[in-house]
């Protein structure tokens, strides 16, 4: 009998096909005593477990590439942290195996973590994966993944760790559902970027019987549980259409009247340009430059480094723009040459752009190695810094620019509600604004984008995060400068059209949604646009906001 579930949709698409869970280690080895004399030898054993851990993980990430390697290089670090690896020496010194040490450590760990504020608590799924990969390798068994399979399918977990879904073979995967997570948790980012229909946030997702056909709409959300041949039909119609329109639409971003709306895409490095290009992306709106800093946690990149990696994104755009954000250290991005290690709350702490006017040094060989990539090139450079929070923080940032003797357009990042209540005062000493409504939403409802138990609250679609937009947008206008979104709301083909009748003037977005976005804009003029921005903003909730400018769009 056909069922229905509702999930939040968080990658475009329709898969239809039979489920499979992911595979789950041996999480909690048996405790037992061994002699002293065995302590060295069972040490010696961690060590190289973690160590091989670790090495897997960095490989992952060199094959994925991307926003992928920068999750999994974080977790690799993860694997080796000192004080966990001094732990687990005690835990063994005093008798424990192995395998119990660094279970009973990470245990330790993960209180502490879980302890230490919301943002924090959402690193607690990739330090279980971490852990269960280390146990697993000591006790011989099969490491936690994807499940072995010929036919395709669709992967059902609680949570995906980053290290399975960055190498994700979408030829047997057809889509994914999982219990936790959110909107912009880790996973759904790196669904996007991959092109695979996904839900998260499902509640009962773990309930679902190993071998039933469920039909995934990653738009909509909806799961729908031993779907009849009718409802088949009518998914797969859809999907096809809406394949046919993606085809039919080529060009730069507009709406059907002809306003352009330019569509850019967010990139974590030269690795993720093909793709970028490929979906012809007239720009770049985020460059993520953590990837270069996460390769060594102990030191920043040197200049030199710094200025190839910043060359190969910049050629790859001639004539077009390329928008870099400096290093967004701090909070679920710890560097331990730059953050503070005892911040009760570190997602309200010294992270972004406060950690690099802690440390100018850093910022200034960042800005000197962006102006120097630069030169010589045709490229329209634009930097700039996250965690703004008024007009004080933009003032010093376009100091450092200048005094960085930097030729480019400064910005500032509408992350903090503080920036967007305030913008018109923000846009006195910087050229535009960049809106990441990720953190936007986290600190506007204090919702955890890692937490699925809030994920209602971490939607894009809430009335008072899209206020903030558009007070960012009339700010803009007023001052006769640009306002971008660049957070993971600019994917939602339907929301992109919100967002253009609210007054952004660019959109960024992970590749591979820009062919979906190109051809919804397409559809309509601005003025339906700015009507179902009017009803989404008049609504009391995300489904409400949704389903109003559904209605305006659709003409109901």
């Amino acid at each position: 009998m056909e069922t229905t579930l509702r999930g939040v949709g968080v990658s475009h698409g329709v898969a239809i096909g039979e489920v499979r869970h992911m595979g789950t280690a041996v999480l909690e080895p048996p405790a037992k005593q061994i002699p002293a004399e065995e302590a060295e030898r069972e040490q010696g054993r961690a060590r190289q477990a973690v160590d091989a851990v670790a090495a897997d993980l960095m490989a992952r990430g060199n094959l994925a590439g991307g926003e992928a390697q920068a999750v999994l290089e974080a977790q690799a670090m993860m694997a080796q942290d000192p004080e966990l690896m001094s732990d687990v020496d005690r835990r063994i010194a005093v008798g424990s195996t192995a395998e119990r040490a660094v279970y009973d450590a990470f245990a330790a760990y993960r209180e502490l973590l879980a302890a230490a504020g919301e943002y924090l608590a959402g690193r607690v799924a990739d330090l279980d994966d971490v852990r269960n990969r280390i146990v697993a390798r000591l006790l011989g068994v099969p490491m936690p993944g994807v499940p072995d399979s010929d036919e395709p399918y669709v992967l059902v977990a609680r949570d995906l760790a980053p290290a399975d879904t960055a190498l994700l073979d979408p030829t047997l995967v057809l889509g994914f559902v999982t219990e936790e997570g959110g909107p912009t948790s880790h996973s759904a980012i790196l669904a996007r970027a991959l092109g695979v229909p996904a839900v998260v946030a499902l509640p009962g997702a773990g309930e679902l019987a190993e071998g039933t056909v469920i039909a995934v709409d990653g738009s909509t959300g909806d799961i729908f549980v031993n779907p009849s041949a009718e409802k088949k039909a009518a998914l797969e119609a859809a999907a096809a259409e809406r394949k046919a329109a993606l085809s039919a639409s080529t060009g730069p971003g507009a709406t059907a009247d002809g306003h352009k709306m330019p569509l850019l895409a967010n990139v974590g490095g030269p690795a993720d340009v093909p793709a970028a290009l490929e979906a012809g992306a007239e720009g770049v709106g985020l460059f993520r430059t953590e990837f270069l800093f996460l390769d060594d946690s102990k030191s920043a990149p040197s200049e030199e480094k710094q200025v190839e990696a910043y060359r190969q994104v910049l050629e790859a755009f001639p004539e077009g723009r390329v928008v870099v954000r400096v290093l967004d250290a701090g909070a679920d991005k710890p560097l331990d040459f730059l953050t503070p290690s005892d911040e009760p709350n570190p997602a309200l702490g010294v992270r972004g752009l406060r950690t690099l006017l802690d440390h100018p040094e850093v910022l200034r060989t960042q800005l000197t190695a962006l102006a120097k990539a630069a030169e010589g090139l045709p490229v329209h450079l634009e930097v700039m810094a996250p965690m703004v929070a008024d007009r004080a923080d933009a003032k010093a940032f376009a100091d450092a620019c200048r005094e960085a003797g930097l030729r480019a357009k400064f910005g500032a990042m509408v992350e903090i509600p503080s920036a967007a209540l305030r913008a018109r005062s923000v846009l006195q000493e910087v050229e535009f604004l960049s809106l990441g409504t990720n953190d936007l939403a986290q600190y506007t409802f204090a919702a955890d984008r890692q937490v699925g138990a809030v994920s209602r609250l971490q939607d894009p679609w809430q009335p008072a995060l899209l206020d903030l937009v558009a007070l960012s947008a009339e700010a803009a206008n007023a001052e006769g400068k640009s306002c971008g979104v660049c957070g993971e709301a600019a994917s939602d083909p339907l929301l992109a059209c919100v967002l253009t009748g609210l007054g952004v003037t660019s959109l960024s977005m992970g590749a591979a949604s820009i062919p979906y976005v190109r051809a919804m804009l397409a559809k309509y003029t601005l003025a339906q646009c700015e009507r179902a921005a009017l009803a989404a903003r008049a609504a009391d909730s995300a489904d409400e906001a949704r389903v109003a400018a559904q209605a305006v769009l659709s003409g109901e």
